[in-house]
């Protein structure tokens, strides 16, 4: 992992201690970035990065303070309009699509709303708590980690489309890909047990722990690289419509896609939009910003397929597994659906993962933007299969052993 991460772990220790780090780090991340970088919105999918910065600090106020830290006064009454998601239970919000009109509040503004809630949740966390309370504090730490990888992955798409591609961090250091060639390692089928077990944070999605049946699958070692992908641009691999989805094809066709989203020709050769700006294309790093179309696509070109996310899960236990939690996130050919026994928490918190569950595909893993130590082998990450502004990769498995 890079420096960046490491400083974001939630470590053990106290939990004003974790709530004083994760807190930081957001702060961190967006040390180097103008008022103006903050503001803009590149697309629907992304936030601005003062949006980050506010929603995760009005999820504290929303869930923790506004119920049980009597006597706290709220910063600003529209604040709730202007950072609240999707929680439709909470009230009315600001469209999605048109957060990056929202000039104002300045950044000031939210570096004060930040500090303001920063100082009650310190006044809370100086008594004893019930175990429910210190759950929902839990969850808005780990809300926070994931806005930390969106926050990174919001301003990359935005200064990927500047003439230029200036750094959101310049200080940033890529993984070093793991060595040596990739081999694809049995995992027997059989009844296995999947999904979180203990006392440990995870999110509800992740639960209840449950047996799936699999069948005999060798899964690769290593993610898929760049030369590997760079030979499937370069065989026509985005103009064979055999070897895609009928919705991925013509999502391919209407936006032009040729190659995975941050990168770019130049003067003959491929460069890659990276968190340190415009960089030549690392051929032996692992392929990113990849749709689960052009995953599953790359996947039949290779004469492979995706793994289920059983199969990951199971073989992320593999002794040699490499680059399970790291470097990109992973698509698998599962859809994202309740586990059985599912049932959402209730209140607005239950719609935190549960009203998502449909049209999308999960990932595994973790990624180069993941905060240290918030990833685990049963977190259940989903997008949209047309996706690719997040660090998404490949990992290939074939069928038998």
């Amino acid at each position: 992992m890079n420096d960046f991460a490491e400083d974001g772990a939630l470590r053990s220790g106290s939990l004003a201690e974790r709530f004083a780090a994760v807190r930081a780090w957001t702060e961190h991340l967006s040390a180097d970035l103008s008022a103006e970088d903050q503001c803009v919105q590149s697309m629907p999918d992304a936030s601005p990065t003062k949006w980050h910065r506010a929603h995760t600090t009005w999820f504290f106020e929303q869930f923790v303070l506004c119920p049980h830290l009597p006597g706290y006064g709220v910063f600003d009454p529209n604040f709730a309009f202007l950072f609240n998601s999707y929680y439709e239970a909470v009230g009315a919000r600001h469209p999605r699509p048109l957060r990056g009109l929202l000039t104002r509040p300045p950044c000031e503004r939210i570096a004060a709303y930040r500090a303001h809630v920063d100082a009650a949740i310190r006044r809370l966390l100086a008594g004893p708590l019930p175990p429910a309370l210190i759950a929902t504090i839990e969850l808005g730490l780990n809300h926070e980690q994931q806005h930390q990888e969106l926050l990174l992955t919001d301003i990359l798409h935005a200064l990927g489309r500047h003439p230029f591609g200036p750094a959101a961090l310049p200080d940033w250091r890529e993984p070093a890909p793991a060595p040596g060639p990739t081999r694809f390692l049995a995992c027997p089928g059989g009844v296995q047990r999947i999904g979180h077990v203990g006392l440990s944070f995870c999110f509800d999605n992740e639960m209840p722990p449950h047996d799936v049946l699999t069948t005999d699958v060798s899964v690769a070692s290593h993610l898929v690289r760049n030369d590997a992908f760079l030979a499937f641009v370069d065989s026509g691999g985005y103009r064979d419509s055999l070897l895609w989805m009928a919705d991925g094809w013509a999502v391919a066709q209407a936006d032009g896609w040729d190659a995975p989203l941050h990168w770019r020709r130049r003067d003959g050769a491929w460069w890659e939009m990276t968190l340190a700006g415009l960089r030549p294309l690392d051929t032996d790093a692992p392929v990113r910003h990849v749709s689960w179309y052009e995953a599953d696509a790359f996947a039949r070109w290779s004469g492979a397929r995706l793994p289920t996310e059983a199969e990951w899960e199971v073989a992320s236990r593999h002794p040699d597994m490499r680059e399970q939690d790291t470097h990109v996130w992973q698509w698998t050919e599962s859809a994202y659906r309740p586990y059985p026994g599912f049932v959402a928490p209730p209140g607005a918190i239950g719609e935190y993962n549960g009203k998502f569950m449909i049209n999308q595909m999960v990932l595994r893993g973790g990624s180069m933007a993941t905060p240290a130590g918030h990833a685990r082998a049963t977190y259940r990450n989903f997008f949209h299969p047309d996706k690719r502004w997040q660090f998404t990769g490949i990992r290939l498995a074939k069928d038998g052993i």
